[in-house]
């Protein structure tokens, strides 16, 4: 049983995060090596025939989606922690049982297939009650993995800085907070990751709800410690006169791929769900000349943990403080729209619409893979909605055009100058290029610098009162060609 001294917990030093580490998982937050190879059976519930119950974590337009779409996504989560998928089904639910989510009968059926394929874990895609879980397990002799266990298995593969891993390590032991009545739980494992894959043991489940509270009270205090941090940060970022994009979408669209190819960075690209995890930021010069700062976040995902969103808001937090948001969409998926609704639902729960009112240009990826019919249907559809742009990242296909529309959003609150200089006013100059961007610089023969700068709202007023007696023409008309 692993160490859950309440004690050394309580009186730990609050920046303490290897024994929190150490005391969440006996292991690095990411080290998953008793869970890769496991074989894995994948089961999509289908609950069309389920009408008068609410399925916990079904989004309302779960419809959307067909069930054979809906176990892909199932397997490509499985997969992105090295499961080895043995068997696959997708299961009809004719009538909820609280107990176990299906009769007696299925469930029985259910066990000798899993028998059959020699399944070590399954994973049941769906939010199942911590009874329901203890139920399967126990009637299945293997363990089971609801859809919340499993993005989180995947987010505890992921973390890679320190703030992630504490975010990662509060979802885990608020997930297991409702978990200790399971056969095998977290607190019983010798050895894993921060998931809930492990070999049965014993329990103390009142010390261990304890313990985890006292634990869960440390991690919250480190990451108020971190959403200070990052306010900071922010502060420190609104002095630099580049407007910030964030980049948004559900998971595999294709995000990291336009941030590397805008930016030339080398963020990891996979064909993998939650292939980046920490979110990076990018001075990025655009091919039409504006430079910005770009962010690339975490993927989205349908019916996201809720443990996951909490504990990950500081970081979500981030796309409040955009000048832009670019939706990213994987145009060629059969269930885009509804990956669509997905990311709109998470932003509209942060605040984005109503309380921040952040514009977004919708970046229809991925159009190297349509054909030609359909790809020409998405072009017709782009030409008469100018926030939707379509591209492919890979390609590098409509970059152009999507730089532009990125600075026609942004420049409707800059306004745009000629100004010139003289050699004495060093100080005035350092203060243009702290707070406005220089579009063009000309060191005349005399001495004299010619610039063309844009100035956004919050510093135009200032810029006027300091060179009012320098300010040549409007150069808008000049900047946007």
């Amino acid at each position: 049983m692993l160490p859950t001294d309440i004690d050394e917990l309580e009186n730990a030093p609050e920046d303490d995060f290897d024994l929190l580490a150490e005391l969440d998982a006996n292991v690095d937050v990411h080290d998953i090596e008793t869970v890769a190879g496991d074989h894995c059976f994948v089961m999509q519930l289908d609950f069309s025939k389920v009408k008068s119950v609410k399925i916990t974590g079904q989004s309302d337009h779960a419809d959307m989606r067909s069930m054979e779409s809906q176990l892909e996504e199932a397997i490509g989560l499985a997969e992105a922690i090295d499961l080895k998928i043995v068997a696959t089904s997708i299961t009809r639910v004719n009538k909820f049982t609280p107990a176990t989510m299906f009769g007696k009968g299925k469930v029985e059926e259910l066990g000798k297939m899993l028998n059959k394929h020699r399944a070590q874990l399954v994973v049941v895609n769906t939010v199942l009650t911590p009874v329901q879980q203890r139920n399967l397990e126990e009637a299945w002799g293997v363990k089971v993995l609801d859809r919340t266990g499993l993005i989180l298995e995947i987010f505890g593969a992921r973390a890679e800085t320190k703030e992630g891993k504490l975010q990662v390590a509060l979802a885990n032991l608020n997930y297991q907070r409702g978990r200790l009545v399971r056969s095998w739980t977290h607190l019983e494992r010798q050895r894993g990751g921060t998931g809930f894959i492990g070999g049965p043991g014993e329990t103390q489940i009142e010390s261990d709800r304890r313990a985890i509270q006292v634990r869960i009270s440390k991690l919250e205090k480190q990451l108020a410690q971190v959403k200070r941090t990052r306010g900071l940060h922010r502060t420190a970022r609104k002095k630099v006169p580049y407007p910030i994009v964030a980049l948004v979408g559900y998971t595999n669209a294709g995000k990291s791929s336009l941030f590397n190819v805008l930016s030339g960075a080398d963020v990891m690209v996979k064909d993998m769900l939650f292939a980046t995890l920490d979110p990076t930021m990018r001075q990025v010069e655009l091919p039409t000349g504006l430079t910005i700062i770009m962010s690339d976040t975490v993927g989205f995902i349908s019916n996201l943990p809720h443990e996951l969103v909490a504990a990950f808001r500081a970081t979500l937090e981030e796309v409040l403080e955009a000048d832009l948001i670019l939706h990213i969409e994987d145009i060629a998926h059969n269930d885009h729209e509804a990956q669509g609704l997905d990311v709109n639902i998470i932003l509209q729960g942060l605040g984005v619409g109503d309380e921040y009112p952040i514009p977004i240009v919708r970046v229809w990826n991925k159009t190297d893979l349509l054909s030609d019919e359909d790809r020409e249907a998405v072009n017709n559809t782009a030409a008469e909605d100018n926030d939707i742009i379509p591209i492919s990242a890979v390609k590098s296909i409509g970059l152009h055009e999507l730089s532009k529309r990125i600075e026609s959003v942004l420049q409707k609150d800059h306004h745009f100058y000629q100004l010139q200089l003289s050699p004495a006013r060093g100080a005035e100059l350092a203060w243009v290029y702290r707070h406005c961007q220089v579009k063009q610089r000309d060191d005349l023969e005399d001495g004299t610098i010619d610039l063309n700068v844009m100035v956004d709202d919050k510093h135009h007023e200032q810029f006027k009162n300091k060179f009012h007696m320098e300010l040549g023409l409007d150069m808008r008309e000049e900047w946007e060609k």
